[in-house]
């Protein structure tokens, strides 16, 4: 990937926005979709809109930082809420999990999308999200979700790069998936094991550590970071206090894994056919 590769990209980029002419945004606050919203809010002004769900599986930090973000580009930002512990078949965690999330935040961005008369939806997903198991991404298509950055072949490595050149705080920041990807498929996901997940992220994030989950198998948190952020663990200070936190939160058990953060490890159980 070089520079001037990923500048191309970035006007292919601009003149698709410019042809969709009004769209909505599903806005998470993260490296992808601030890009993209940045960008769109560049080329189309006020025809631009995000819209935020806040909910159980979306942590308070990752909230105030996308209010914080469209704020910072003058961009309207609409914020519902989204309950996906309501939804049918949610909580019993199966395989395909995400898509009962995406088809809902979905369907909600388009209606409020159709309220403000903007008829295209878009979303963050880039280039590199093809290479996992994305159940969301079915229901993306189904609703007629535009994947622009997918779509021009743009990678985490080409936002990341562009993202700096503009100055955007997000250019470095750790990757993020919803809260629910933290459990093992088919484990029930409750309101309370979401927030011990988030309560021990948050404070592996408050020591220092940049790209942290917390996987949660009943009993046993299982930490996950950066490889090269794993030595730092390797102090008697660091482990006690570490283990002290994670049980006040709720865990009997505390363990490191030696493979450290990767994306998509819980679906490595899963069969390949």
């Amino acid at each position: 990937m070089s520079q001037a590769e990923a500048y191309e990209k970035l006007d292919k980029l601009k003149t698709m926005l410019k042809d969709l002419g009004k769209v909505a945004i599903a806005f998470s606050g993260g490296v992808d979709s601030t890009f993209l919203l940045k960008v769109a809010s560049e080329v189309l002004g006020d025809n631009v809109i995000a819209v935020t769900a806040r909910s159980s599986t979306y942590p308070e930090r990752e909230y105030r930082e996308a209010c914080q973000y469209a704020k910072e580009f003058g961009v309207k930002h609409i914020v519902i809420e989204s309950e996906e512990l309501e939804i049918e078949g949610f909580a019993e965690n199966p395989v395909n999990r995400c898509y009962f999330c995406k088809n809902e935040l979905f369907t909600k961005v388009l209606e409020v999308g159709l309220q403000y008369g903007i008829p295209h939806v878009l979303d963050g997903c880039n280039r590199d999200d093809l290479g996992d198991y994305r159940p969301g991404m079915q229901a993306a298509r189904e609703i007629g979700v535009h994947s622009p950055l997918k779509e021009i072949g743009m990678t985490k490595d080409d936002i990341r790069l562009l993202s700096r050149d503009m100055g955007l705080a997000t250019w470095d920041k750790q990757a993020f998936a919803c809260l629910s990807s933290r459990f093992p498929y088919h484990q029930k996901i409750t309101k309370e094991k979401l927030e011990m997940v988030d309560k021990a992220e948050q404070y592996l994030l408050d020591l220092g550590f940049r790209n942290v989950r917390v996987r949660h198998h009943g009993d046993i948190a299982r930490i996950e970071v950066a490889t090269h952020e794993r030595e730092k663990f390797f102090t008697t200070e660091m482990m006690d206090q570490v283990a002290a936190r994670f049980k006040e939160i709720g865990f009997t058990y505390t363990a490191l894994d030696l493979r450290g953060y990767r994306t998509g490890s819980m679906n490595e159980g899963l069969k390949k056919e």
